[in-house]
């Protein structure tokens, strides 16, 4: 597996900077109105290529591509579509031609016809590639998937790849469902993610960075946090594709269109999910009493098909993936489904979708829901580790800055310090630090004496001592030796980090690929 920050030549990540106060909160912008209030600058000169569809506008509903087009400082020279084409309205898995725009007159490249991923020849009048759409937050809706094949081609092609981040719609804390296995691993699921992965498309684009190596820049949002909705947004929905038209769709897709080619179905734009021969209000009684939060289910029949219809009463405590295994796992209970078989030369939709064929083996052996969850899970508990590596938002909002990732960056419970001078590892292998803004992000506070050289850290009642040049350290009145110096360099006062955090109590952990330096109290 390729390290993660070895292979970038230059990554910028336009993060997220934390303020405790809630009248500093600002207001929720997209990635893309970051980009054009901020950092027109990354395209200022250069031949853009716009990965992007309907989905993709700002706030007041304006197309990426027309703001481009209309700015005489952004040179837009081709266009990138995904499934359902550049404006959503192809059926899924319709075959998608390649256009030229009709007003504009550039190319409309279709990542959804003879190719998923962008050739050599459609990148080669392109100096760098630009992406956003809108996600749902499920793995198996392909916009992801296309991000990771724009990004796997960029990398090949040296171009570098600019993500605008955008709102994963069903928020930032729900990861549930099976993760994707390697030899299932399609453009259904492009990775090792699990079914609801709870992160932004900036977020993803980091994840799939660590084993493509692109020259990747995020500009994230302002003013979003994990626990947010697309309602707290204040944004209208956009239409992403056609069967999904609205927020009660977007919330129903995981939760009942994960059956394909079992007989258990979705209907009414991922209202309704049933079967054939399902008694209805069995099939309701089950569900309503399997502990599903922020949902009923009311009985409907279509036909000769029992099914329920989602009634979604909270959608803070609604949880679509594990409704979804619910609702499949009740209806192998109780009608006669059979599960699609994968064989060597091909890999059945069921399983692409699944991530696995073991949640088809789980169904014939005649495991209940629970049963189901608790074989899937020490798999999605280690990629909710994995994930946190990955994250660029946490709980608190805020607003975006530049860092560029070949630095070594350092976190405080979550919160990116700023340095206006870089870390950098010394000759005793320790992390060095500029001591003011390291001991500041610690609520600590930093006095210098000149006349010995001594450098006080006070917080509270705790007070460290060091020397520049002196291994010798005095922590609360008691002596101590480290294996390195503090010195100064750059005019700037640099501490090993590891041991003024560990003096105060923390944690202290250092992310190699990330070249991340993560302190927690």
């Amino acid at each position: 597996m390729r390290q993660f920050a070895a292979l970038v030549s230059v990554v910028l990540i336009l993060m997220l900077f934390s303020f405790g106060s809630v009248a500093q909160t600002p207001q929720f912008k997209l990635g893309n109105e970051v980009l054009m209030e901020k950092y027109q600058h990354l395209l200022k000169g250069k031949k853009v290529g716009l990965i992007t569809n309907q989905s993709g506008v700002n706030s007041q509903e304006v197309s990426l591509v027309d703001i481009f087009a209309q700015n005489s400082s952004i040179d837009l020279v081709a266009l990138y579509s995904p499934e359902h084409g550049i404006d959503g309205i192809a059926k899924a898995g319709e075959y998608v031609e390649s256009q030229i725009h009709p007003k504009l007159g550039i190319p409309v490249y279709s990542l959804y016809g003879q190719t998923r991923m962008p050739n050599e020849s459609m990148l080669r009048d392109v100096d760098v590639l630009v992406f956003d759409m809108q996600d749902v937050g499920s793995r198996t809706y392909t916009y992801m998937s296309t991000l990771n094949y724009c990004m796997v081609a960029a990398q090949k092609y040296n171009k570098p790849i600019i993500v605008l981040d955008r709102p994963n719609p069903v928020g930032g804390v729900i990861v549930d469902g099976p993760v994707m296995e390697d030899p299932y691993i399609t453009f259904v699921g492009v990775d090792n993610l699990a079914m609801a992965h709870g992160m932004t498309a900036g977020e993803l684009a980091l994840f799939f960075n660590r084993n493509i190596g692109v020259d990747l820049t995020v500009v994230t949002m302002e003013g979003w946090t994990r626990d947010m909705l697309w309602q707290d947004t204040g944004l209208n929905w956009v239409q992403t594709s056609p069967n999904i038209p609205d927020i009660s769709s977007l919330f129903g897709y995981m939760a009942t269109g994960i059956g394909e080619g079992t007989g258990v179905y979705q209907a009414d734009k991922f209202k309704w999910i049933g079967g054939k021969d399902i008694d209805s209000n069995q099939y309701a009684a089950l569900l309503n009493n399997a502990g599903l939060l922020g949902v009923t289910f009311i009985p409907e029949n279509k036909g000769d098909a029992g099914g329920v219809r989602l009634n979604i009463t909270n959608h803070n405590a609604f949880n679509p993936a594990r409704t979804g295994f619910y609702a499949l796992g009740y209806a192998f209970s109780i009608g006669n489904f059979k599960v699609p078989k994968s064989t060597a030369n091909n890999v059945v939709m069921f399983d692409k979708i699944m991530g696995t064929n073991k949640v088809g083996q789980y169904l014939e052996q005649g495991l209940s829901p629970q049963e189901i969850e608790q074989r899937f899970a020490p798999g999605l508990n280690a990629f909710k580790a994995e994930r946190q590596k990955y994250l660029i938002y946490g709980l608190q909002s805020g607003r975006g800055f530049i860092l560029n990732t070949r630095d070594i960056t350092v976190t405080v419970s979550g919160n990116p310090v700023i340095f206006d001078t870089p870390p950098y590892i010394d000759t005793n292998n320790r992390l060095m630090v500029p001591v003011r803004a390291i001991t500041e992000a610690m609520g600590a506070n930093v006095d210098w004496n000149s006349t010995n050289n001594v450098i006080r850290i006070t917080r509270e009642s705790e007070t460290i001592l060091l020397t520049i040049g002196s291994t010798s350290v005095s922590v609360n009145g008691n002596d101590l030796l480290m294996d390195t110096t503090p010195v100064i360099k750059n005019q700037r006062t640099f501490v090993p980090v590891r041991y003024v955090g560990e003096y105060f109590g923390a944690h202290v952990n250092w992310e190699p690929q990330l070249r991340q330096v993560i302190i927690s109290h």
